[in-house]
C-alpha cells in the first residue's frame, strides 16, 4: 500500500517512523515533511490546503490511505473531499472535527449528554463576557471558540487578566478564532492526555500521557505547544481509564453518531483528574504533539492496520499491544520560543545522540541544507527515549541531549519530574 502523510512536525515524524516499519507499506510519502521525515518517507511539495492538488497526487501515485496529521486540514474538510474522490483517509470529517474546531460546540455537546466538564457560558460580545467574569470571580478560564494554534486559552488568575483576554480576543487578536469565546470555571486537579482510536461507533483506548506546557523548569514561563511528555501517565489508573471511556469517550461517540457525523480517527481528550473523577477540558481531533512521540515509542503493534480499521469501522474486536516500558521526550526549541526566534542555525551531534540506548530523535522544525541540519521553527527536535521506568527514560533522553550541539536552542531539564517523584515515593 502507498500512504501519504500530511504534516511537518515531531508528531508526523513519529507517525512516519512507525508506519515505515509496517510490512503493509510499499511507498510512504510526506508533505511537506522535514529533515528527519526525509529519512523515512519521500518528501513531496504539496499544500494540504489545496485539496485538488492533494487528490491529484493521490490518484497519480495510487495512494491507498492518506493520514492527516494536523488539525487545520481536518477542520477544513480535507477528509470529506478525499473520501468523495474515492480516496481512503484517516481522520474525522469536517462536521466531526468541530470537536476541536469549536470549543463552544464541544461544551454544548457535553452539557446535552451529561459528559463531565467545567461549568461554562458562551459569549459573542465583550460586555456580557466581562459581566460574567465579574460575577464569577477568578481564577477563571477564557477560551477562543475556534482554532488559534495553541494560543486561544488563557487561565486568568485575576479578573483583570480575564478582561484583558476578553478584549484581546474580541479586538481580533486571534482573528476569526476569537469571534466567539467560552468562559469556564477553573478546575483543580492533575492534567492528563488520553487518546482513543475511534471508528464511528467503537473506541479502543490508547496509552495515556502527560505533557509539560510551560516553557521553563518547574512549570514556569509562558504556555507553549508542549516542551516534553511522558507515558504512561501515573494518574491514569485502570479505574480512571475505564471511567474516562465510560463517562467521556463513549457518550461522545454516541452523541456524534446520533447527530449524523460519526467520529472516526484518533480522539485526544485533555482531562483534568479532579477529586470527583475525570473531567473533559477540551478535545483535539488528532494525535498530540509531543504526546504522539512517546505513544509511538511504546506501541508494539503495527500502526497501519489500526488506522485502516478505524477508517473502515472495524474496531469492534481490535486490540493493540504496548511495551510495558515508560517513554519520555524532551523538546528542544529555538531560543525565544514561544515568542520570536531566528531560523537557520546549525544543529550538530544528532548521530552521536541517537546512539544512546533506547533513544529516538524526531524532527519538528528542521530543514536539510546538504549534509547539515538547520533549525527551521520554534519547536525543533523531540529527543525521546524508552526505559524500564520514567527515571531511566529521562536519564537516556538527557544523555542524548548532552551530545547535541546547538547554542541557539534551549530545553527544560525537568521533564517527567512528577512521575519520577511518584516512582521514588513508591520505591
Amino acid at each position: 500500500m502507498n500512504i501519504l502523510l500530511l504534516g511537518s512536525g515531531g508528531r508526523e515524524h513519529a507517525l512516519a517512523w512507525k508506519m515505515a516499519a509496517s510490512p503493509l507499506v510499499e511507498r510512504l510519502y510526506c508533505a511537506p515533511g522535514n529533515a528527519g521525515i526525509a529519512r523515512e518517507a519521500q518528501i513531496v511539495p504539496l499544500d494540504a490546503g489545496d485539496h485538488v492538488a492533494v487528490i491529484d497526487f493521490c490518484r497519480a501515485k495510487s495512494i491507498g490511505l492518506v493520514v492527516v496529521g494536523p488539525e487545520a486540514p481536518l477542520v477544513a474538510g480535507l477528509v470529506d473531499d478525499l473520501e468523495a474522490a474515492g480516496i481512503k483517509a484517516f481522520g474525522p470529517s469536517r462536521m466531526a472535527a468541530r470537536l476541536e474546531g469549536s470549543k463552544g460546540f464541544t461544551k454544548d455537546l457535553c452539557r446535552d449528554n451529561n459528559i463531565p466538564t467545567a461549568a461554562y457560558e458562551r459569549f459573542a460580545c465583550a460586555v456580557a463576557a466581562r459581566d460574567y467574569v465579574r460575577g464569577r470571580g477568578a481564577p477563571i478560564v477564557v477560551k477562543a471558540d475556534g482554532l488559534a494554534a495553541g494560543k486561544g486559552v488563557v487561565v486568568a488568575e485575576t479578573i483583570a487578566q480575564a478582561e484583558e483576554a476578553i478584549a484581546m480576543m474580541f479586538d481580533g487578536g486571534l482573528g476569526a478564532a476569537g469571534a466567539g469565546i467560552v468562559i469556564e470555571e477553573f478546575l483543580a486537579g492533575e492534567e492528563a492526555s488520553f487518546f482513543a482510536l475511534c471508528d464511528g461507533v467503537h473506541a479502543v483506548p490508547l496509552a495515556s500521557a502527560q505533557d509539560h506546557k510551560r516553557a521553563f523548569d518547574n512549570d514556569q514561563g509562558p504556555n507553549t505547544g508542549g516542551m516534553g511528555a511522558y507515558s504512561p501517565a501515573p494518574v491514569m489508573t485502570p479505574e480512571m481509564t475505564a471511567r474516562t471511556m465510560r463517562e467521556i469517550i463513549e457518550p461522545t461517540l454516541a452523541a456524534m453518531k446520533a447527530m449524523g457525523c460519526p467520529y472516526k480517527g484518533v480522539l485526544f481528550a485533555g482531562l483534568m483528574i479532579t477529586a470527583d473523577g475525570p473531567k473533559l477540558i477540551e478535545y483535539n481531533v488528532r494525535f498530540g504533539d509531543p504526546e504522539c512521540q512517546v505513544l509511538m515509542l511504546r506501541l508494539m503493534s503495527d500502526l497501519v492496520p489500526a488506522l485502516i480499521a478505524s477508517r473502515d469501522g472495524q474496531l469492534a474486536n481490535f486490540d493493540l499491544r504496548w511495551y510495558p516500558d515508560a517513554a519520555l521526550t524532551v523538546v528542544m526549541a529555538a531560543k525565544g520560543y514561544p515568542g520570536g526566534y531566528e531560523k537557520g542555525s546549525v544543529i550538530s551531534g544528532l548521530a552521536a545522540a541517537a546512539q544512546v540506548e533506547g533513544v529516538e530523535i524526531f524532527h519538528a522544525g528542521t530543514r536539510a541544507d546538504g549534509d547539515k541540519v538547520l533549525a527551521n521553527g520554534g519547536r525543533v527536535l523531540s529527543v525521546c527515549a524508552r526505559g524500564r521506568t520514567v527515571a531511566e527514560a529521562q536519564a537516556r533522553a538527557y544523555a542524548a541531549i548532552s551530545r547535541i550541539t546547538w547554542p541557539q536552542g534551549f530545553f527544560r531539564r525537568d521533564i517527567g519530574f512528577r512521575a519520577i517523584e511518584r516512582e521514588q515515593a513508591g520505591a
